[in-house]
């Protein structure tokens, strides 16, 4: 790539056009901005009307950050909005947690505020509703654990542990487990307030999930350690370590729609499957790409930041800090296709019946890419800030984020298939 799309890519990162810039028809322009510039051109330097060719103007950035293609914005938080879910058992309630330690559920239909939960001690990094969506957990970095009922919108529930990393709701039971900073792992009764602990070096549970029979739940750890655990009798199944375990901490987590096989995802770059019947490893996925802007270290691996099956096809999906979405065939483990970003994946989301992925990223838009083709098929912004987490809900109509900007917000995905 030469210096000219390189430097237009640059002034021009968030717009689908590239504009590439004929030298040969124009005049030089001013001296000190040429050097600058290097082969950048400007088209009539005698107008200064068109100075700002190839810059961005404020008024042009404005109207790209005023760009908003969502149907409806939440803003009642006060600081970044770091988890979004929604309602399992309608898909019309989402709850999402804070900055401002609070933790909100709302109507998407319209943003009107069903229940607030208060109280917590620090910035709310996890809230989710119980599988009949009867239920809303809320969770704050500090460790305060507490579980409202959406009926009565009354706390039902709280508990402290140590520093909070992960919170999930068992699948099919009002139980609820938590992965800590000292690295045990919590399972309540809710609301009886039943514990068990499932106790392990003292390193971070950095990620967990239950699988789908409910029964055993696979925890990442900082050390790179997989462990998949019996719920019942609170002991270790599978330790997978050392060679097969991860060199660098886990980042996430996802099986697919049995529960035979889990995908892990590190900072050490790489993705693995796993068969979580004999705990061995079946595939391990990387890809050699740029480093993640802005990172100092040229040693740093690319971060798996997202990972997730496909429910129709052999098809697995890991997302990269480098901004790579890479689509792998489950069957011979060949990369399909590179969906490249311009920036930094957050996570990524598979519809529950087709071949779309659906990605957020650190410039503040959501994208959707058919799988089969590699295309992007739709973008949407309307974020002035990083998306940190976003959902889709299970007619794949509809997407919610929560962004850095303070605000949440409904997307309407319309597409020609549809």
């Amino acid at each position: 790539m030469d210096n000219t799309e390189e430097n237009a890519i640059e002034l021009h990162g968030d717009e689908e056009i590239i504009e590439v810039i004929d030298l040969n028809d124009t005049e030089p322009g001013p001296d000190d901005l040429a050097d600058d510039l290097g082969d950048v051109d400007f088209e009539d330097p005698g107008n200064p009307e068109d100075d700002n060719e190839g810059w961005e103007t404020e008024d042009e950035m404005e109207a790209e950050a005023e760009q908003d293609d969502s149907e409806l914005t939440f803003s009642k938080h006060t600081g970044s909005v770091f988890c979004v879910s929604l309602d399992p058992a309608t898909n019309s309630l989402a709850v999402t947690g804070g900055e401002d330690d609070k933790a909100y559920v709302w109507r998407v239909s319209d943003g009107e505020v069903v229940m607030e939960c208060t109280g917590h001690k620090d910035s709310v990094t996890c809230a989710m509703f119980s599988h009949d969506s009867s239920l809303v957990a809320s969770g704050d970095m500090s460790g305060l654990i507490k579980v409202w009922k959406v009926e009565t919108k009354e706390e039902i529930w709280s508990f402290e542990v140590g520093d909070l990393e992960w919170l999930e709701w068992h699948p099919c039971a009002p139980v609820l487990l938590a992965g800590t900073n000292d690295g045990n792992v919590w399972m309540w009764k809710i609301p009886a307030g039943d514990c068990k602990t499932f106790e392990s070096p003292a390193c971070q549970a950095t990620s967990g999930k239950v699988l789908p029979d409910g029964k055993r739940a696979v925890v990442g750890y900082e050390d790179g350690t997989i462990r998949v655990w019996d719920l019942k009798h609170g002991n270790a199944i599978h330790v997978i370590k050392g060679q097969d375990g991860h060199q660098g901490a886990l980042t996430c987590l996802a099986c697919n729609k049995d529960g035979s096989l889990m995908l892990t995802g590190s900072v050490d770059g790489c993705a693995k499957l796993v068969n979580t019947t004999t705990g061995k490893v079946v595939g391990v996925f990387s890809v050699e790409g740029g480093k993640a802007k802005g990172s100092k270290d040229e040693e740093e691996s690319n971060s798996v930041e997202s990972v997730g099956f496909c429910n129709i096809l052999p098809l697995i999906a890991v997302a990269y800090l480098d901004g790579t979405l890479a689509i792998y065939d489950l069957s011979t483990q060949v990369l399909r296709h590179r969906c490249q970003h311009e920036a930094g994946i957050v996570h990524l989301q598979w519809e529950e019946s087709s071949s779309v992925v659906s990605t957020c990223s650190l410039d503040g838009a959501l994208r959707l890419w058919d799988a089969r083709s590699g295309n992007l098929l739709s973008e949407y912004r309307g974020h002035t800030a990083e998306i940190l987490d976003f959902t889709v809900n299970g007619e794949a109509s509809l997407a919610v984020t929560a962004s850095g900007d303070n605000q949440a917000k409904v997307f309407c995905l319309q597409r020609p298939d549809r």
